[in-house]
């Protein structure tokens, strides 16, 4: 007499867990809706030294956003190397005279 009781708790939870599962599985874990995202767009080239070279003080602001960590890729070295070259062409205009 057991046995048939153990049968129809252990039915009944399986009913019940199933049943329950239905029913708040929307809630747990909602159907993915379809969403229209526009893929990424590709990465752009770094800008060139020349670029840098011309606009020393976004250079400038790239430099130091590489140093604070905010800026990465190939336009920290551009910049970096610009703002390098332009104070050693200053540094030589005044070391001259000229």
């Amino acid at each position: 007499m057991i046995q048939g009781k153990a049968w129809i708790v252990v039915l009944v939870t399986l009913i019940v867990g199933f049943g329950a599962g239905f029913v708040l599985r929307p809630v747990i874990m909602p159907a993915r809706q379809a969403v229209a995202i526009a893929p990424a767009p590709p990465p752009a080239e770094p800008r060139a030294v020349e670029f840098f070279a011309a606009h020393l003080d976004e250079a400038r602001q790239i430099v130091a956003g590489c140093q604070a960590g905010s800026v990465r890729g190939g336009e920290c070295a551009n910049a970096e190397q610009a703002v390098t070259e332009a104070e050693g062409k200053d540094r030589f205009r005044r070391f001259t005279g000229k």
